[in-house]
């Protein structure tokens, strides 16, 4: 009976991470390019890092539908799709998304609930590397990726973070579809395998008093160490630099200056910095909003807060979000529901497999496994 108990709560914990992690990325992108000044009432409004982050997270739950019943997955090539569903959303290249994807096949396309969100065809920002290499997607080249190191390849990328430690190889693989330069792969790879160490592992697990900020200090400076080497593509020594700004936080929080300094531009590895050092900086539970402001003023400040708001809410939990900010937020639903599947198929499967019949047989309609 204990350690039954033991398992639901930790289950529980996992669960409110995980939807704090995904509330907090959106929150984040909003405050961000709001500048820290969002609207005091009516609806708050999706940036574009969170609307590719809602595809990223809805590619790896089909990736591994398909996985269950087709025994076979390329998991980048499926959330490769997800961001094409995405662009034809947006009206970008849409006759050619369809002759790629939906040629010979006979059904809609795009298919998925999510692609039924009116909040995801609205055009809320730019996101040019991404948009470059997908009007590419059915042209014969070994590479469609451009040479890009932004900030999207990281920020998009941070749901994949739910799946456990191979998701940091995944995370590099999907930055690479698009991001062609080093650093944003190494940036990327290296803030999806320390979100996982903030989803899955805190103070708390040793069950002795904390104080108020030591969880996410601690937990960010364990994760830091915890990091795994990258290959030969990695750009410098990223690790010493993480443990640098970590230094920098506890010694000079919340300084506007060195913020500037460490997150000069719209780069992945600014937003990794940027967002890195703010967490640490504002590591109090009831700081979740004034981090979110701070890290707006940022030279890049929605993809600063985006990381912010994953690295606290991953800590912290969905209860330290703020209720204000996530009540308006239009697609709060949308991101609480994916939150929730992602931990449902990744625990089980509901639409079964190939030989095992599901237990809900609308799963696959919801998320196709192709």
């Amino acid at each position: 009976m204990a350690d039954e108990k033991d398992r639901r709560r930790k289950l529980r914990r996992l669960e409110s991470r995980l939807r704090g992690m995904m509330l907090g990325l959106a929150l984040g992108d909003t405050v961000g390019t709001a500048r820290g000044r969002p609207p005091a009432d009516g609806l708050l409004r999706a940036g574009v890092s969170t609307q590719l982050a809602c595809f990223t997270a809805e590619g790896i739950i089909r990736a591994m539908v398909r996985m269950e019943h087709k025994g076979i997955c390329h998991p980048p090539s499926v959330v490769l799709h997800a961001y094409c569903r995405w662009a034809a959303l947006q009206g970008i290249e849409t006759e050619r998304m369809r002759r790629r994807w939906a040629s010979g096949t006979g059904a809609e396309w795009p298919d998925g609930w999510l692609a039924g969100v009116p909040a995801l065809a609205e055009r809320r920002g730019s996101a040019p590397a991404t948009v470059a290499a997908l009007s590419r997607i059915d042209e014969r080249h070994e590479q469609t990726a451009t040479r890009s190191r932004g900030c999207h390849a990281l920020t998009r990328a941070l749901p994949i973070s739910a799946i456990g430690k191979e998701g940091a190889a995944l995370a590099g693989e999907t930055a690479a579809l698009t991001h062609g330069d080093a650093a944003a792969r190494s940036a990327t790879v290296r803030a999806v395998a320390l979100l996982h160490h903030c989803l899955t592992g805190s103070p708390e697990e040793a069950h002795r008093p904390v104080t108020a900020d030591q969880p996410v200090r601690e937990t960010l400076r364990t994760g830091i160490a915890a990091l795994p080497p990258l290959d030969r593509s990695d750009v410098g020594d990223e690790h010493h630099h993480l443990v640098t700004v970590f230094r920098h936080a506890v010694d000079q929080p919340a300084d506007a200056g060195l913020l500037a300094r460490l997150a000069p531009d719209a780069t992945a590895p600014s937003a990794l910095y940027g967002g890195l050092y703010v967490a640490a900086s504002f590591p109090g539970r009831a700081d979740f909003g004034t981090a979110l402001q701070f890290a707006a003023g940022a030279p890049d400040g929605d993809s600063v807060a985006c990381v912010t708001g994953a690295l606290l809410g991953a800590v912290h939990g969905i209860e330290a979000l703020p209720v204000d900010l996530v009540s308006r937020h239009e697609l709060a639903w949308v991101l609480d529901t994916l939150a929730r599947d992602l931990l449902i198929q990744t625990l089980d499967s509901p639409s079964g497999s190939e030989y095992v019949e599901g237990w809900d047989p609308h799963w696959w309609s919801r998320y196709p496994g192709w």
